[in-house]
């Protein structure tokens, strides 16, 4: 019987955490997210940033990673919420409204997916507006383009810098 092998599909995550140990939050979602979701093939620096769109004493930590995986968009986005309540994480952002937590996983790009609804939009809607997003992305998938936008990563990051000064 002849089998066919089920496609992997290039995914991008963006990781982040301000409370607690920060460094150990990044390290422990990546380990959940190589058992549940798939192979890590590349993990960015961690990079040190000021909260966005709230106000805390608390600096975040973020990262982004490239995973290679057979789930779907839909199961990704479930699996990183049951790896987030697993970490201890039990309330999300909601309406624009934001609070410090213990992991946030954003599902960023998956292949050259152009994708929306109730629970979930591809690319992510708000990529190419976060400093704190492009940066380690820029780190892992410079030359990647962007679906929507056809401009690479990298020419996002240095489009925000320029109206970002």
């Amino acid at each position: 019987m002849l089998r066919c092998k089920q496609k992997l599909h290039d995914v991008y995550l963006g990781l982040g955490t301000n409370l607690g140990d920060r460094g150990e939050n990044l390290e422990n979602a990546i380990k959940y997210i190589t058992k549940r979701i798939g192979e890590v093939i590349s993990i960015s620096a961690f990079y040190v940033t000021e909260p966005v769109g709230f106000e805390s004493a608390n600096q975040f930590l973020n990262a982004a990673i490239h995973i290679r995986t057979k789930h779907s968009p839909v199961s990704i986005l479930h699996i990183t919420q049951e790896i987030e309540q697993a970490m201890g994480r039990h309330t999300k952002s909601a309406g624009g409204v934001h609070t410090d937590r213990i992991i946030d996983i954003d599902l960023l790009l998956y292949d050259d997916l152009i994708f929306a609804s109730d629970e979930l939009t591809l690319p992510h809607p708000h990529l190419h507006e976060r400093d704190f997003v492009l940066m380690p992305l820029s780190e892992i998938a410079a030359a990647r383009r962007h679906p929507l936008l056809g401009k690479t990563i990298e020419e996002l990051k240095e489009l925000y810098k320029k109206n970002n000064p």
